[in-house]
């Protein structure tokens, strides 16, 4: 566990100087980016070695897996995200740990979140993942509105009781006119934040940036990167 918990403060050590650096070549604050660990297919002793690494964001994105990592972590003073995509079925459980779910795709989602944070008497802060490769559907390969569905659906959300918009989420587009265009694409969501926070002053949260790109994420003006790998090292098979 001694090795495991080096070679964890050793990764996170060196995610976090790449954080400060970008912070810095952007003008911006250490402070103003918060970093999320994913921490899908690790087990939960890692979540609490990260835990007592002051890790306090942890993301997971399927429930099977998360629910009972959270359970078993729920003595930590940890914030967990949902960042995968959910199906309605999954929402009861989910809202019994989350604080985020950053991948509010749909209507459908938004009523069932909400029926589910109020009969649990939480409050679920929710992003609106937006797709940049949407298609003629609307929808993204990886879940996610498009962006012309972004203010209709955090306005919904916005009146729906047990939630709290906060803002935006995207996944760099392997397809479209972004792919390979990661700080572009970055550079989209900004604008499109900016356009929200004109009418929901308060949804500030910007999610943006994995292990690869967490970079362009900051100097776009991200306000959480979402990292995985670069933490906990090389999935073995994510199945």
């Amino acid at each position: 566990m001694t090795d495991r918990r080096d070679e964890l403060a050793a990764n996170l050590a060196k995610v976090e100087e790449r954080i400060a650096a970008a912070c810095a070549a952007a003008g911006r604050a250490r402070e103003e980016v918060t970093l999320v660990v994913v921490t899908k297919t690790y087990p939960a002793s890692d979540v609490r070695i990260l835990s007592e690494l002051g890790v306090r964001h942890v993301a997971e994105n399927r429930d099977q897996d998360a629910a009972p990592k959270a359970a078993e972590c729920a003595d930590l003073p940890l914030t967990w995200h949902f960042v995968g995509q959910l199906q309605t079925n999954k929402v009861r459980s989910v809202v019994g740990y989350a604080g985020f779910v950053q991948s509010v795709d749909r209507s459908r989602l938004v009523s069932s979140l909400s029926r589910e944070a109020v009969r649990a008497g939480r409050e679920i802060g929710c992003l609106i993942q937006v797709a940049l490769d949407a298609g003629a559907s609307g929808r993204g390969e990886r879940g996610g509105v498009a962006p012309a569905g972004v203010m209709e659906l955090a306005g919904l959300v916005a009146r729906s009781e047990g939630l709290r918009l906060g803002g935006l989420m995207t996944v760099a587009p392997l397809t479209g006119e972004f792919a390979g265009r990661e700080q572009a694409a970055f550079e989209r969501l900004m604008d499109l934040s900016t356009d929200l926070r004109g009418v929901h002053p308060a949804a500030n949260m910007v999610s943006a940036g994995m292990s690869a790109d967490l970079e362009q994420a900051v100097a776009a003006g991200a306000t959480h990167v979402r990292v995985g790998s670069a933490v906990l090292g090389v999935r073995p098979g994510l199945g």
